[in-house]
């Protein structure tokens, strides 16, 4: 096996975390970006069950802001029961940090809501916990399409490396002659 940038994302070790993507929250996010930012982190779901990648799901304050959109919900499955919060980092929460630990994360995908505030902090947190951070900016937004630049010009400063969905996706595939391939490839068409 050739040696592999240190910006690549791997399989092993990565965990998806969805950050707050809410039924109060989300309508409030940039009118020109929702839909595709809800296709692709819908994407991103689907490619890590079907990759076996640990994924976690978090709701900011969901007394006041909601619960998790149903839509997402849906994708997600059963088995991902997202962890309420009020830190705006994830990393800040007990719960979550425990499941990145258990489930061996060295790398996390960041995805969903709001760039410049939860997504960002999480990562500079996890940035400096030592984990590798990739954010797929077509799968993050803002309530403004200046927050949502300005947030991922300092992730980037920050030294995560901030991709497309489908780039993190063919990353974690490898590979196009794989049944997963076929499989996640029908979603990005």
């Amino acid at each position: 096996m050739p040696a592999t940038h240190p910006m690549t994302l791997a399989r092993e070790g990565t965990t998806l975390v969805i950050v707050d993507v809410q039924d109060r929250l989300f309508p409030a996010m940039d009118a020109d970006h929702r839909e595709e930012v809800m296709r692709n982190i819908k994407i991103l779901a689907t490619a890590a069950r079907r990759l076996r990648l640990p994924v976690l799901a978090t709701e900011q304050y969901p007394k006041g802001l909601g619960h998790t959109l149903p839509e997402l919900v849906e994708t997600l499955g059963p088995e991902v029961q997202p962890v309420p919060k009020v830190n705006f980092s994830c990393w800040g929460v007990e719960e979550v940090r425990g499941r990145l630990q258990a489930a061996g994360t060295r790398r996390v995908i960041l995805a969903g809501i709001e760039a410049h505030v939860c997504v960002l902090m999480s990562a500079l947190d996890l940035l400096g916990a030592g984990m590798a951070v990739h954010v797929a900016a077509d799968a993050v937004t803002s309530r403004t399409q200046a927050n949502w630049r300005l947030g991922t010009e300092q992730l980037r400063q920050a030294g995560a490396v901030v991709s497309a969905t489908e780039t993190l996706v063919f990353q974690l595939l490898g590979q196009a002659d794989t049944d997963d391939f076929r499989e996640i490839a029908r979603l990005i068409r």
